[in-house]
């Protein structure tokens, strides 16, 4: 078992230090440490071995360590080691034990210095790259090109390629140079063999140990090449397939086999795949080096490189080759910030952005060039809206004063309230009576979730408006909704001896008539309607206070249509949709944002569960019992957009099956956006009367149903749902202060879908589940509409972008602060009324 020499240790030159081959130095120190188990397990006697005894072994073999990499001062530890194994012999028993542990600890040390090397990417591979920096000297052939010249006139590109890019909508070569990659392959990450994991993207340099190639069995049009790599730490099969008239010809198939001579070394790129036969890449990047260390001249092998959203006739290889061949026009690129900012923000300039995100050196570059444009997307943004706040600040408003004792109009409206204001509905009332006291018209989103009490914010600040002298609107998106505004209205004010009318899309012509000519007089107060109030012929005699309710679903234009009706007039918006920070800077950035954080006393939270189709039996006999305490249910169905025929369809069929077969004891009713407003109004009149036990309906109950009497939801198919649209239809029960539940029933056994739902369970905050569901499903969706007026960025993201969303905003302010017209910032100026331009909006928008 112990064998070992005797060598001369007095000089450097007797140490054996070859070239680490795989698990060299690890089978050389598991050898040692089993010579030492023996010892110890012999009683440190130095024990004998076949020729030797065990300190002559060990004091020679600790001199044959088979690395050259090593530090030398573990080399100078071994050498120390075999010195003191010389005088084993006459050692003490405890001078042995310690010498034995010292051993094992250097050994310990070797074996996680190896292994640390192992966890190690090889050398990076040596790039060549075609341009090293945005500098770099253009051919005299296209001296005349600039960022305005026509795609046309790049060389290669013909009359048929333009027409082809020209359906990309890439015209002019500056167009090119900001169509952005839509993803990227990323192939610096360099491997051994023995690293490679099956869905990675990787490099690998290793030796072709294997070729051949053969004829697809199953198909005569294809020929495949095989070739077996193979590096210090295993080996890989790579596949390379020929199809059509190539993989017809076997002399060019073998032509391909001879390029690739056992021996030689070559860098491979591409996606590991695994089989039952082991890892493989299959159709990778390939390229002969003449060593490791050899330059490569291939652009993508062992880089990032480039992936475009592209069109038929467009190959990505032509289509990459012509962004590389006009990128050195980016150094015509002028940077609207001077170098100070960029230097204060850890910004790369603008020019070197645009060059590496078509052409990154490697993934710090990437970042920097996405980091820097999409800081450029979101502080125009944010230059726009608060530009826009600014200006609209300037406008002279109603100056609305506030009567803060009980007589006044609001106080009257509180006294007869059957309950007190929560402290947050104190503390809004009051940042919006601070707005409208002033001669600038306040422009403020008042935020809070379903139940929250906005509507009486809303009723008290139109007071105010009235007890100034002016009119208020009250503004709602569905008729459904405005109307249920109207009776709410309707309850309280009577009793302030106040004229409220309701103008909708279905109000009857005569009525309409009248209401316009006490709109235009002024003896109406307070109209409350739909997008009817956006109409010409509405015209108010003073109009102070604008009030739109569920606001992201008008546009923008719309809003201001209303806001253009008077001498510009304070404007509220609210929303029970909570909104991420990201989301409501960048929709309401030009809006003070007030919010309702405190849900009223007596709201019980809602028992949230999921149910899959076989549950049905569970879910309805929950409802029975709730019907049996005198409780109503929803029933809700989602709004199917591929097809309104379909979704009506559903709801008739889901509400013919509940009343004929599963409910046919109780009274069951069907609401859906189909249906005449006059129609839709009697069977909410029915719910909320209670003539009715279950409410089968579309989503059109989302907003503004308010019946505290049901204390149960079902939600058909819930995953074709957002979680902030479920969140606010659940906001519909749990209005009293029975138990209430939502059941939201799903088939879709998909597991994110799951664990998207599961939120809702787990969660009943409004805001954290708006910015897990912005997350999942992005900001139009989140919204309800993909007509959200958000702007098209090209790469920002408001999921992830946030922290570049906070730093741009900042910027603008400190931009606008020094310079309010941006009269020193021309560059700036020009790039936002392009962008007012494409978003068609101007200053007097809010």
């Amino acid at each position: 078992m112990v064998e070992g020499h005797k060598q001369n240790i007095s000089s450097n030159d007797s140490i054996a230090t070859p070239d680490s081959k795989s698990g060299e130095l690890i089978t050389w120190v598991r050898s040692l440490q089993q010579a030492l188990t023996v010892e110890v397990n012999h009683g440190f006697t130095n024990i004998q071995g076949r020729t030797n005894k065990f300190s002559f072994f060990v004091s020679g073999y600790l001199l044959t360590c088979p690395s050259i990499a090593l530090p030398k001062t573990d080399f100078s530890k071994l050498k120390e080691l075999a010195l003191k194994y010389e005088n084993y012999p006459t050692m003490s028993m405890d001078s042995r034990r310690r010498l034995i542990v010292q051993t094992r600890q250097a050994l310990h040390g070797l074996y996680k210095y190896q292994e640390s090397n192992d966890r190690k990417d090889p050398n990076e591979l040596k790039i060549r790259r075609k341009y090293e920096s945005i500098g770099f000297s253009r051919s005299s052939s296209v001296d005349l090109l600039s960022l305005r010249s026509s795609i046309s006139a790049v060389k290669g590109v013909g009359p048929k390629q333009a027409e082809r890019l020209s359906t990309l909508g890439l015209f002019l070569i500056r167009d090119l140079i900001k169509y952005f990659p839509r993803d990227y392959v990323d192939y610096t990450s360099l491997k051994t063999i023995d690293k490679t994991q099956a869905g990675q993207n990787v490099t690998i340099v290793a030796k072709i140990r294997r070729c051949s190639s053969f004829k697809s069995p199953k198909n005569p049009n294809l020929s495949i090449l095989e070739l077996f790599l193979k590096d210090r730490t295993g080996g890989i099969k790579v596949t390379r397939f020929f199809a059509g008239s190539r993989g017809r010809s076997i002399a060019y198939v073998k032509s391909q086999q001879s390029l690739y001579a056992v021996g030689a070394t070559v860098a491979v790129s591409g996606l590991v795949k695994e089989s039952r036969y082991g890892k493989s890449l299959n159709d990778p990047l390939i390229e002969i080096i003449d060593s490791p260390n050899s330059y490569l001249k291939s652009r993508t092998i062992g880089q990032i490189f480039p992936v475009y959203s592209l069109t038929e006739g467009i190959t990505a290889d032509k289509f990459r080759d012509l962004i590389q061949s006009i990128l050195y026009l980016t150094s015509e690129i002028n940077d609207p910030l001077p170098q100070v900012t960029l230097n204060r923000l850890d910004l790369p300039t603008k020019k070197e952005a645009f060059f590496h995100i078509h052409n990154p050196e490697d993934s710090k570059t990437l970042a920097r060039a996405k980091r820097r444009i999409v800081f450029d997307e979101f502080l125009l943004l944010q230059l726009s809206l608060l530009l826009r706040r600014d200006l609209h600040k300037k406008s002279d408003s109603p100056k609305l004063s506030i009567e803060p004792s009980i007589d006044s109009l609001v106080g009257k409206f509180l006294s007869i309230l059957p309950f007190s204001l929560t402290d947050a509905q104190k503390r809004v009332l009051k940042e919006i009576e601070s707005d409208i006291v002033k001669a600038e018209p306040m422009s403020r989103l008042l935020q809070g979730d379903v139940g929250s009490g906005k509507t009486v914010i809303a009723i008290s600040a139109l007071l105010t408006a009235v007890q100034s002298g002016w009119q208020g609107a009250f503004m709602a998106p569905t008729e459904v909704l405005a109307t249920q505004h109207y009776q709410t209205l309707s309850k309280w004010i009577p009793q302030l001896e106040l004229n409220v009318d309701l103008l909708t899309g279905s109000t009857p012509k005569s009525r309409r008539k009248q209401i316009l000519t006490d709109l235009a007089n002024g003896s109406t107060k307070i109209l409350v309607g739909t997008h009817a109030l956006f109409e010409d012929p509405v015209v108010f005699e003073r109009l102070g206070l604008v009030v739109v309710d569920e606001q992201h679903r008008f546009g923008v234009k719309q809003r201001n249509k209303l806001l253009n009706k008077g001498l510009q007039p304070h404007l509220l918006t609210m929303t029970a949709t909570p909104i991420p920070r990201t989301l409501a800077l960048t929709l309401h950035g030009d809006l003070d944002v007030s919010q309702l954080d405190e849900l009223p006393p007596g709201r019980t939270p809602i028992n949230t569960q999921l149910i899959s189709p076989k549950d049905k039996t569970y879910a309805y006999d929950l409802i029975r019992s709730e019907i049996n305490k005198g409780h109503q249910i929803y029933v809700v169905l989602p709004l199917i957009e591929e097809s309104e025929k379909l979704e009506l369809s559903a709801a008739i069929d889901v509400h013919h099956q509940l009343s004929t077969e599963v409910f046919s004891d109780f009274t069951v009713e069907l609401l859906h956006g189909k249906m005449k407003s006059l129609e839709k109004q009697e069977v909410i009149k029915n719910f909320l009367n209670k003539k009715s036990d279950i409410l089968v309906s579309t989503t059109v109950i989302e907003v503004g149903v308010d019946v505290p009497n049901a204390s149960v939801m079902l939600i058909e198919d819930s995953d074709r749902f957002g979680l902030a649209q479920l969140h606010q239809l659940r906001g519909r029960v749990g209005r009293g202060a029975s138990k209430s539940y939502c059941l939201l029933s799903h088939q879709n056994k998909n597991k994110l879908s799951r664990q998207r739902l599961e939120v809702l369970v787990n969660s009943n905050d409004g805001f954290e589940i708006s910015e897990i569901d912005l997350r999942f499903r992005g900001p139009g969706q989140v919204l309800g509409t993909k007509q959200s007026g958000l702007p098209d960025f090209a790469l920002a993201s408001l999921a992830n972008d946030a922290d570049v969303l906070e730093l741009a905003r900042n910027e603008a302010r400190n931009i606008l602060d020094s310079d309010p017209m941006l009269t020193n910032n021309s560059q700036l100026r020009l790039l936002i009324k392009e962008q007012w331009e494409k978003l068609k909006i101007g200053n007097k928008l809010n």
